[in-house]
């Protein structure tokens, strides 16, 4: 029989609306098609259940009906002509997030309705770039006396916040790249504190030096490049820099020496010519199986993502990939936009994999519940409704998602949009960080406490980015732990690469976080620095 759930949630949408009947069609066999008709004519008894009595999901699996194993609707693209995808199947509008205009709380965006919000084109036109421009929107958007926190125990002036933000920007030698949707999440009333401003905005003030053993490139991706804009660190996968912009641009990336305002102005052009070297060498390499696409893979056209999703679905040895992208979380609206094709492509690529046997997904990185809005979510669920499956990595923050409750409630939310929680990772030794970074001692205590509050497929692995070039290693998987000097080591014997199998890599906490060290322990410690 059917289940009183379904039958309930049927009867309650054909009460309300006759037009739900197609919406019926996908639940019920066609079995059931004479009491549909009889429901058309205007008839719509108490209890639908007494009209399809004797209707069994078992006898239609029997009969052949293998396709009840699905139950929710599925929306069917059809083959040829790409078709456009509905933002949102009609049984998803139960969300718990309010349809509130959000964005509307920013002066400059008082009028701006929600089909212009959501629309792709408004969004890059409406980006903030530059000092200029970042410091006309503070002085729009915060009081004229910002509240005091812990660090500042004084009340500070819009005037001083706006310097320090300018300055902070400066010191970090990093470009300004800022979407809407996160400008309009970020609580400005009390910026100081706001875990969204901390992730993209930094204060001079707040800058802690960097850490002595430091490196540019402190993960050694450049020891494993066969060639441009691809980096082969494991011998079953390669990363393909299809891009070398992303949408966002976050303060703790370790790629962000990379994206200063002069880098950007050197940075060759990405052709199909470097993409054509970066597959023949996937092709002429059948070791390798699986594919990371970024930097963000928003930033390639509709074509352009069709060209290498079709190329490297089209490569026998080639078992899965996926395009990473900070769009999910820095601008969702680009997945509803009707006038815009990157998701269809998208959608289409994830089919054709799905039919070839080989997985196509997207990796996408949140790092706090705040980022999450009613247009994330139904984004989220566009693309689940389609079969896209969504990872997420997050990357651990002091300030920002350090808390047992944060990372708790981050987890949740990521499952509820049927994102799955990846990776947490320990953050990065990266210029101009030193002030977000934890010790490894919180990572550890964060994975001892979650695990087990939640059921184990939305529990993320956490792990540590060996400087060195070590790769992914579990952060509870280290050799060795001194939490007085802040250094934990950590072994690798299956990536070799360029590097010995029996190499120890080193992982460094932050300063901030140690015990006081007298100097002549602190040179011995950071090697006489």
């Amino acid at each position: 029989m059917f289940s009183t759930r379904r039958t309930t949630a049927i009867s309650s949408l054909l009460t309300r609306n006759r037009s739900s009947i197609n919406l019926v069609r996908t639940y019920i066999s066609p079995l059931a098609k004479a009491a549909i008709r009889r429901l058309q004519t205007g008839f719509v008894p108490n209890d639908v259940e007494s009209i399809i009595t004797g209707l069994t999901i078992g006898d239609e699996l029997q009969s052949g009906r293998s396709d009840l194993i699905w139950p929710s609707p599925r929306p069917i693209i059809p083959s040829g002509a790409m078709q456009k995808v509905g933002i949102v199947p009609l049984y998803h509008y139960g969300s718990r997030f309010e349809r509130v205009r959000y964005w509307q709380d920013i002066p400059g965006w008082r009028q701006v309705a929600e089909q212009q919000f959501l629309s792709y084109g408004w969004n890059t036109k409406t980006d903030i770039h530059g000092k200029d421009q970042l410091a006309s929107f503070l002085n729009q958007v915060l009081p004229d006396n910002i509240p005091r926190n812990t660090v500042f125990n004084h009340t500070m002036t819009r005037k001083a916040f706006v310097e320090d933000v300018i300055a902070g920007f400066d010191a970090a030698s990093m470009s300004i790249w800022l979407k809407p949707h996160i400008m309009s999440l970020i609580n400005w009333s009390n910026p100081l504190d706001d875990p969204l401003r901390r992730q993209y905005i930094p204060m001079e003030s707040t800058l802690l030096p960097n850490h002595p053993k430091l490196l540019l490139n402190s993960l050694h991706k450049s020891l494993d490049s066969p060639c441009h804009g691809l980096i082969h660190w494991y011998p079953d996968k390669v990363l393909f820099l299809a891009t070398s912009v992303c949408p966002l641009y976050c303060r703790y990336c370790t790629r962000s020496y990379a994206i200063a305002e002069a880098s950007i102005k050197a940075s060759p052009a990405h052709t199909n010519a470097y993409w054509n070297t970066a597959i023949e060498y996937i092709k002429d390499n059948p070791a390798i199986q699986d594919i990371e696409i970024g930097e963000d893979s928003y930033y390639l056209t509709p074509e352009q993502l069709k060209f290498i999703g079709e190329a490297l679905l089209n490569i026998d040895h080639v078992r899965r990939f996926h395009f990473t992208t900070r769009g999910l979380a820095a601008t969702p609206s680009r997945i509803l936009d009707p006038n815009d094709t990157w998701t269809d492509e998208l959608i289409q690529i994830s089919k054709l994999g799905r039919k070839m046997g080989k997985h196509v997904a997207i990796q996408t990185h949140f790092n706090h519940p705040n980022e999450f809005s009613w247009v994330t979510r139904e984004a989220a669920q566009k693309l689940f409704a389609n079969g896209v499956t969504v990872l997420n990595q997050s990357v651990l923050l002091r300030g920002v998602n350090d808390s047992v409750s944060t990372m708790s409630t981050l987890i949740r939310e990521l499952a509820d949009c049927n994102i799955k929680p990846y990776y947490v990772y320990q953050c990065d030794m990266a210029k101009g960080v030193e002030d977000l970074r934890t010790p490894l001692s919180t990572i550890l205590h964060l994975e001892t406490q979650l695990r087990g509050s939640t059921a184990g497929f939305s529990m993320p692995q956490f792990v540590v980015n060996l400087p060195g070039g070590g790769g992914k290693r579990l952060s509870a998987s280290h050799k060795s732990y001194d939490r007085t000097t802040g250094i934990s080591t950590f072994v690798a014997p299956a990536v070799k690469g360029q590097r010995n199998e029996n190499e120890v890599y080193e992982y460094f906490d932050p300063v901030h976080s140690l015990p006081d060290l007298e100097p002549l322990s602190r040179g011995l410690v950071f090697g006489g620095i």
